[in-house]
């Protein structure tokens, strides 16, 4: 486990907090789903509760502690925030269970590294309306399950599990073993989305909004697929990008 000193966004940081050295222990101790523990210093009993995110694939992270003065609504942090999701995460298992009960072939959306709230709660709304089986997102560099992604989903996180795996790439090659597709949109593609066939399991695969599908992952999909455009722009908000293609999924389906 490392330690980060950075400028932390507080614009991303609007999901449920957990302040103080015993209510965040205790919350560790009772399996609460976690997205991330900040802490100003690595001392007393902060180092037991490093030790025990450590043992739970918890993300610590390092901030000055005006930061955390900032985050803070109590006035008496400690030392130490958790970022707590505003919904409990699914398993990989859920979301293939889901499509196996509906008699129906994964139909699962993959998004790498997406930052903000508002993209994936768009995304939800989206996924649950062509009927996705899931989304998968990655623990860390990727938004959680804030109370913005809820809100923005308009009630969809009720219904569309959503899984957060460790590594990305390896859960990649897991649902292949299982017969699922992966279709990535790229901006060096020769192949238009509207040109594959998603007759298969399929799982759609989103970049991040700034710097879009990362190479590891890019070379794991098997086909990368492009989005025609015809103005002066070259890129679509992810969320868009998204909608665009899930509803290629379900209009061949």
């Amino acid at each position: 486990m490392q330690f980060v000193l950075s400028t932390i966004n507080l614009t991303n940081m609007n999901q449920d907090k957990i302040e103080g050295r015993n209510p965040v222990t205790e919350a560790i101790k009772s399996g609460r789903e976690i997205d991330k523990i900040l802490v100003s210093a690595k001392e007393g009993s902060i180092k037991k509760i490093v030790a025990m995110a450590k043992e739970r694939r918890i993300v610590v992270q390092e901030v000055v502690r005006s930061k955390l003065d900032e985050l803070s609504e109590t006035g008496a942090h400690q030392g130490v925030i958790a970022l707590v999701a505003a919904h409990n995460y699914a398993s990989v298992e859920d979301i293939l269970a889901l499509a196996e009960q509906k008699g129906e072939k994964p139909f699962i959306i993959v998004l790498d590294e997406i930052t903000d709230p508002h993209n994936l709660g768009s995304i939800l709304r989206t996924a649950n309306a062509v009927g996705a089986h899931g989304v998968i997102i990655p623990k860390r560099r990727s938004v959680g399950l804030s109370s913005i992604v809820a809100k923005t989903s308009a009630g969809a996180l009720e219904y569309t599990p959503v899984a957060r795996v460790s590594n990305l790439a390896q859960t990649i090659d897991m649902l292949k073993e299982k017969g699922v597709w992966f279709y990535a949109t790229h901006q060096d593609a020769k192949q238009s989305y509207n040109e594959v066939k998603y007759d298969g399991g399929v799982g759609i695969v989103i970049g991040s909004e700034g710097n879009g599908i990362s190479r590891i992952i890019a070379e794991k999909c098997d086909f990368l697929v492009s989005i025609p455009m015809k103005g002066e722009i070259n890129s679509l908000n992810a969320s868009v990008a998204a909608g665009v293609m899930m509803y290629e999924v379900l209009r061949q389906r």
